[in-house]
């Protein structure tokens, strides 16, 4: 699907926690996450803690969102 809406024009970060599949499918905008039951948080972490670590996932995806790529691409900071 992330190719399909790339085609259509609209650039698309792939959030994940393993990267090789986000590679296989072909996405071409990928940030790694936290785990595989709590992608964007983590619940063992005090409340404003895992606020700043969601915030700094999404700025990564959003910096990811706005960077031109011409191949698959690991925004890892």
């Amino acid at each position: 699907m992330v190719k399909e809406i790339e085609r259509a024009g609209l650039p698309v970060v792939h959030m994940c926690t393993v990267t090789p599949i986000s590679m296989t499918v072909g996405a071409n905008r990928i940030v790694p996450t936290i785990a595989i039951p709590h992608p964007l948080g983590n619940p063992a972490l005090e409340p404003e803690e895992e606020y700043k670590l969601r915030k700094s996932l999404v700025a990564k995806a959003l910096k990811a969102l706005t960077t031109e790529v011409s191949d698959q691409t690991i925004f890892e900071d």
